[in-house]
This record gives C-alpha cells, structure tokens and sequence, in this order.
C-alpha cells in the first residue's frame, strides 16, 4: 500500500491544501489514476483546485520520484503512488484498468548476458497484458 503522504512529509515536501488533496487521491492500493480522474477526485474534494495545479504537483511527484508515470500504448498516462516497492503492472487490454503485481523471481535473470549487449541493466519494467474478469465476459473483447 502507498505511503505516499508519510513520505512527502518526511521529505519536508511543502504541503499545500491542493498538495496534500492530490496525495490523498493517489493513496491506496493499486491506485493507477489518469491525470483527469486525479483532477475530478480533487475537485470532489476541493472545488476551487485548478486542473494547472493538479498536473503541476502530478509533474512535481514524478520529479520528485514519489510517483511513477506509467505508459501504456494508445492510452493516458496513469500517475503509481507506490514508487518504492518493486513490482511490475497488469494492464486489462479492454478497459485499460492497471493492478501491481509481484512475481517470483528476478526480472533480470531471464535475459542471458548475450542478449544485453554490453549493456549494464540497473532496471527492468515488465507489462503483462490480458484481460479483466468483467471484460472477459463482454463478448465484445472475446
């Protein structure tokens, strides 16, 4: 789970209301939220937060290294709060809905010294990609 207000607070991160409502909208687990779902949960919460304000502190987090920017092709950019904890992303290729996931093992073991062409790995990301229950059942993504 993301402890992503504990962590802004031990940086000595200035927080602001509007701050602090963008990192509790990004608490919880498995929370993959798009800048515009950040943006209507913090105005839920807040009615006079600016949508600059809300990409502002979304750019600032992923400067800061508390979140992660995850990419997915054809798809808005989703905003991690667990930044941290090592783990790889599930993405529903109907919906587009995002989980961590932590599988066994290294990432880094499956890539056999002649494929890394020299290179130093010093990270790896890994996307499984594959349906969610709710669109497995819809005939249109079978």
């Amino acid at each position: 789970m993301s402890n992503l207000l504990e962590r802004l607070r031990r940086r000595g991160w200035r927080m602001t209301a509007q701050r602090r409502v963008v990192a509790e909208v990004l608490s919880g687990e498995h929370i993959h939220l798009t800048a515009d779902e950040v943006l209507a949960r913090a105005t839920a919460r807040l009615p006079e937060i600016s949508r600059a304000t809300v990409y502002n502190t979304l750019g600032e987090l992923v400067s800061l290294g508390e979140v992660l920017e995850v990419s997915s092709v054809g798809r808005a950019k989703r905003y991690d709060p667990n930044a941290h904890e090592s783990h790889q992303h599930l993405v529903c290729s109907g919906c587009g809905a995002v989980r961590d996931v932590r599988p066994e093992g290294d990432p880094l073991t499956g890539l056999a010294d002649t494929d890394r062409f020299g290179f130093t790995v010093t990270a790896v990301e890994v996307t499984y990609r594959g349906l969610c229950p709710e669109c497995a059942e819809d005939p249109e993504h079978a």
